[in-house]
């Protein structure tokens, strides 16, 4: 065993500024905003699969603060910034567990390297989402983060149920990579009711914790391991569901993954398939996510000195040009739309 610094020292060394934190308050608003329906735009996650290299990093949070400048009348968007993969079998486990990329699991490091990150990342005015999969990282980085996300393979977790409703930001929950709709809505629900866990506080110490329960937590269809779920139906089925739950009727849509058949180059597909939906008055869908980086496609992970700038090392992402033609066309698709939801709003 190695001992790790605690919550609380590491924050010290790594503290967010008072601007810092009023913009990471007011970006959590705007996200529930726009959950709410108070805010006519649509959400928009968009960033790479994993961070595995920081300078990387934050070059595209550059482009996309510039992007986000360019379409804020029509979307709000935060940066996709995972620091824990989830693995289906074995691999690497993220820049938290292993940032060298080489097995020597220098987690300190990790930790210290993803609050950096997430502070710079403050500066440039980016917000951060990011997925929470083991409960002991959660208390080094959540006070930096503006969405959360519980991923298709620990939703169902009661742990991470849990973990959710007690999450001081809104936070999307996958529906199981194998599984019926049903389980994502009871794991929607399960994290919006009151629950007594377990958990560390910031001086490292086990403690129970009450959590009071996330009126934020919302579904993410993401597709299945046979077939997507983006489409009209599943859609309206998803909101049917919610509804039929007593639940807030809204949802995000994951433009990768099984939506995608895990191909970059369809993501656009459903990208634009959503958009279209949108237009046609599905009031029910608040966003998308998006795996993009600066250069298409993936890389394996053999080598950390090899390894090309700017491409993932774990899913396929597509290239920036591709990324930013893709919202500022759907942006101006939208354009209308969200004047006359302006108009309605303010009525």
């Amino acid at each position: 065993m190695r001992l790790l610094p605690s919550p609380f020292s590491l924050k010290c060394r790594y503290a967010p500024s008072p601007k810092h934190v009023f913009f990471l308050e007011q970006s959590r608003q705007t996200v529930r905003d726009i959950l709410s329906g108070t805010d006519p735009r649509l959400l928009l996650i968009v960033g790479p699969c994993s961070i595995h290299d920081i300078d990387s990093a934050k070059e595209y949070a550059t482009l996309l603060a510039r992007l986000q400048n360019e379409v804020s009348t029509h979307f709000f968007i935060l940066m996709r910034v995972y620091f824990e993969k989830p693995r289906t079998l074995t691999g690497w486990k993220g820049l938290v567990y292993d940032p060298a990329l080489d097995g020597s699991h220098d987690m300190e490091t990790g930790l210290s390297w993803a609050r950096q990150l997430l502070i710079d990342l403050a500066d440039l005015e980016v917000p951060a989402a990011t997925e929470f999969l083991d409960p002991f990282v959660r208390p080094y980085l959540e006070d930096l983060i503006a969405w959360g996300s519980i991923g298709a393979r620990t939703s169902t977790s009661q742990v991470h149920r849990q973990m959710a409703a007690d999450l001081p930001m809104p936070v999307g929950i996958k529906n199981p990579i194998a599984g019926t709709l049903a389980s994502a809505i009871q794991s929607v629900v399960a994290a919006t009711q009151p629950h007594t866990l377990m958990g560390i506080n910031q001086s490292g110490q086990g403690t129970i914790v009450t959590a009071k329960g996330n009126v934020d937590a919302h579904l993410v269809l993401r597709g299945w391991e046979r077939q997507p779920n983006y489409d009209r139906e599943s859609i309206h089925e998803a909101l049917s569901r919610l509804q039929r739950a007593r639940l807030p009727s809204r949802l995000l849509i994951d433009c990768s993954h099984d939506n995608s058949s895990k191909k970059h180059e369809r993501q656009p597909l459903v990208f634009q398939e959503v958009i279209d939906q949108v237009l046609e008055g599905i009031n029910g869908i608040r966003g998308m996510l998006l795996e993009s980086f600066i250069s298409a496609g993936s890389q394996p992970l053999t080598c950390s000195k090899s390894l090309s700038y700017g491409t993932s090392v774990t899913d396929s992402c597509l290239d920036w040009r591709s990324t930013e033609q893709l919202i500022t066309t759907g942006a101006e698709r939208m354009e209308s739309f969200i004047a006359l939801r302006q108009m309605a709003l303010q009525r």
